[in-house]
């Protein structure tokens, strides 16, 4: 009997708790609601959002019809962060119903938008519900009218060289297009043709005519293609059904010579847009994928101007809902000289390498090539399934910008050691590496290693004589007097491990895989430029830069400015060092002994340094390739003012010589 009454107690208790909860749900204030509904909004839960609405507004609209107008209103002007202020709320007991004045606020495309408004709240079947009609959206806006969005087009800002050419533009180029009534009895021999000429499959122009919108008499695009392609644009024009106009496109006037510099842009895609919400984007824009176009994308992107406003049925505007002005994106100049890039891209174009020009008391960057190199232009013209994958499988890697990337320097590197040694007070002008023959070792505990040099030589085995030379002993000695902890601290003050400050990604510097010098053999290889070193060409311009500038290291830089120049470092190497190894690196091409003399050029006096670098996977591996490098800058300013690096792959196979291959390619420009 107890159990019993206990069992009673606890469905009674049970029960009074159920109904406290019914009661206190029915006590749903109307104003919470509202927000409920606000915040579905913001979520996009349009479907949720409609069991907001009385029955009686679910008779003037359906769901289907409800989802679509809100979503296509709110997401077709980019509408998000929605928020509601409530300023009043007074109860009509003559209809029943709650009304709620707040004001709303939100961002759009055009800006923010703010306005008041009024809700109705009633009680629909024991739940309090919004009249909804579609003043819900707008307070102006009739269940008849729409909401328009009208895009006011802003510029691109173009990209020019230091003298003012263009090399990113705004420009015109040609929409190949069909229309389909036009094609005649042999509809389908002259899309065979057409199909052949373009480079586009015939199932893909079948695709594009077969859209819903298209009629006898559509212009349907087909490709995009060159202005300046006359001829094959009078191929196609012989095809009846096609049609070629114009339409604006960012144009690349110099096609491969600069695209590993400018990059190219494309329209945004839904996932990009997406993650740029609020910044200005829209379907049609475009943005820069990579290079300048990049790296500067927030400086030469236009924002289109944008206006919402609201349309009666007939297309008449009503009222001006927001609106903002269109901002256009700021030109770039550059310091690059487009002479100077041409005539090195030339040179180059049939090999695997770089240049890297810079003017060295000022650090400006006169030309940057990677070649081979791609034509941004085919970008904005729509690339092919099969071009994208030919240009990707590519073994000579046109995609591959070689400027930003690192290398084992070679010999190029001893400068460096040579300067670090004589501004440490390692060694002096004067100071000689101890050896005899062709090969050396430190002591029997490198057990089978040896340092090889290629060339004996009766005078001392000074610096001067290292860098004419090309002693590979007598760097390999000198970095093992610095030491370790010296050298590594050294190679850091002047850069290495340390991401360069330039608009484009360059790759860091590196001394060593582990980030320490842990061996005397890979000390003393590191001195020659061996080891597991790798630099980027333009941190290499501007450690050379401080041999042109009594030791100061200028800070390299690619925007077109008026003013002084900026260092890395003020005294990377001592003045003394500077001069020493100027001095040495004059010698290199003035010596009749000298590594580069065959880069001599009458009236001009040039410092410079020879290098080859072996890519080797093991000491025994002879086919891995190997780098002909040649960094160079000259002396008087007033003939002539260039600091060049230069590095082409693979010159084993190039009878001219190693790196007297790269000589004879920066010889014919000077």
């Amino acid at each position: 009997m107890k159990k019993k009454l206990i069992t009673l107690f606890i469905i009674i208790l049970m029960a009074i708790i159920g109904t406290i909860c019914v009661v206190k749900s029915n006590k749903t204030k109307p104003e919470e609601i509202l927000n409920q509904y606000v915040g579905l909004l913001n979520e996009k839960k349009y479907e949720e959002m409609y069991e907001y609405i009385t029955k009686q507004s679910k008779e003037k609209i359906s769901q289907e019809d409800f989802v679509k107008r809100n979503k296509n209103i709110y997401e077709g002007i980019d509408a998000y962060d929605i928020k509601i202020e409530i300023k009043d709320i007074e109860k009509d007991k003559e209809d029943k119903t709650t009304k709620i004045t707040y004001n709303e606020t939100m961002s759009t495309s055009a800006g923010s938008l703010t306005f008041e408004n009024i809700t109705k709240i009633k009680k629909d079947e024991k739940k309090y519900k919004i009249v909804w009609s579609s003043s819900q959206i707008f307070p102006q806006l009739r269940d008849t009218d729409k909401v328009r969005i009208s895009t006011i087009k802003a510029t691109r800002g173009e990209i020019l060289d230091r003298n003012g050419n263009k090399i990113a533009e705004n420009g015109k180029i040609s929409s190949v297009g069909i229309v389909p009534g036009k094609l005649g009895e042999n509809k389908n021999e002259n899309i065979k043709k057409i199909s052949e000429l373009i480079d586009v499959s015939e199932e893909y122009i079948n695709k594009q005519m077969s859209a819903s919108y298209v009629k006898d008499d559509t212009f349907v695009p087909i490709k995009k293609v060159a202005m300046n392609n006359t001829n094959l644009k009078e191929q196609l024009l012989q095809i009846p059904g096609v049609m070629i106009n114009s339409t604006n496109a960012r144009v690349y006037p110099y096609g491969k010579e600069t695209s590993h510099i400018t990059g190219y842009v494309q329209t945004i895609s839904a996932e990009i847009l997406s993650e740029k919400e609020g910044k200005g984007y829209n379907s049609n824009s475009v943005i820069g994928k990579t290079g300048l176009e990049y790296a500067y994308e927030d400086k030469i992107r236009g924002i289109d101007g944008v206006e919402i406003y609201i349309e009666d049925s007939e297309g008449n505007k009503l009222k001006e809902l927001a609106k903002q002005d269109k901002k256009d994106g700021q030109d770039i100049k550059l310091t690059i000289d487009m002479d100077i890039q041409s005539k090195l891209y030339n040179q180059l174009k049939e090999d695997k390498g770089f240049f890297v020009v810079m003017e060295p008391q000022t650090g400006e960057m006169l030309a940057l090539v990677s070649t081979p190199s791609y034509d941004a232009n085919d970008f904005v013209l729509g690339l092919t399934n099969e071009k994208w994958e030919s240009l990707n499988n590519d073994e000579s890697k046109p995609l591959y910008t070689r400027f930003l990337q690192t290398y084992c320097p070679g010999s190029t590197f001893k400068p460096v050691t040579a300067g670090i040694a004589i501004s440490t007070g390692t060694i002096d002008k004067n100071w000689q590496a101890t050896y005899n023959g062709l090969s050396w070792q430190k002591d029997s505990s490198w057990g089978n290693y040896n340092v090889t040099t290629l060339t004996s030589y009766s005078g001392n085995k000074n610096v001067i004589n290292g860098l004419i030379y090309s002693d590979n002993i007598f760097f390999a000695q000198t970095a093992l007097k610095i030491g370790k902890d010296k050298y590594v601290e050294y190679l850091k003050k002047i850069g290495f491990g340390n991401k360069l400050d330039f608009p484009l990604n360059l790759k860091e510097s590196q001394y060593s895989n582990n980030d320490k010098i842990d061996t005397e053999i890979k000390l003393a290889d590191t001195g020659y430029g061996q080891g597991d070193l790798l630099v980027n060409p333009i941190h290499m311009a501007s450690i050379y830069s401080a041999f042109a500038n009594k030791g100061k290291m200028v800070k390299p830089y690619i925007e077109y400015k008026e003013g002084k120049e900026e260092y890395i470092n003020e005294n990377v190497f001592s003045e003394e060092a500077g001069e020493i190894v100027k001095q040495g690196l004059i010698q290199v091409i003035e010596n009749p002994n000298g590594t580069a003399n065959d880069m001599k050029v009458s009236g001009i006096t040039i410092a410079g340094k020879t290098g080859t670098a072996e890519l080797k996977k093991s000491n025994d591996d002879k086919d891995s390739g190997t780098l002909g490098w040649f960094d160079c800058f000259t002396t008087d300013r007033a003939k002539s003012n260039l600091l060049i690096i230069g590095m082409v792959e693979n010159v084993q196979n190039n009878s001219q010589g190693g790196s007297h291959y790269v000589i004879k390619k920066i010889k014919n420009i000077l």
